[in-house]
């Protein structure tokens, strides 16, 4: 899955239209394998991103179910964080173990 794109899913408050769009747009930036569509494609990048921003909402916010409590945005920064530091960890160690 690529890093940019958030999960939206059993938020407190829930995920807004604007982190909706946000992950169509890197969605679409992904499978297109551009960040800038040509003019030639520009109306069918918008169309897809829009397209993309709709099933999304309609799926976070109607058709899933959880029972599970809801995350909040600063938790799961945290963990991204602790991730992040942790993946550094083991790069540099595998660097400098290779260098021995």
């Amino acid at each position: 899955m690529c890093r940019n794109i958030k999960m939206l899913f059993n938020f407190e408050p829930p995920a807004t239209d604007d982190e909706i769009s946000a992950a169509a747009l890197q969605y679409v930036r992904k499978v297109s394998g551009t960040t800038q569509p040509s003019k030639a494609n520009q109306e069918a990048f918008a169309r897809a991103v829009e397209e993309i921003a709709e099933i999304t909402r309609g799926l976070v916010r109607e058709q899933l179910i959880t029972i599970g409590a809801p995350r909040t945005r600063e938790e799961e920064a945290a963990r991204a964080k602790e991730r992040g530091q942790r993946r550094e960890e083991q790069m540099r160690s595998r660097i400098l173990g290779g260098a021995e």
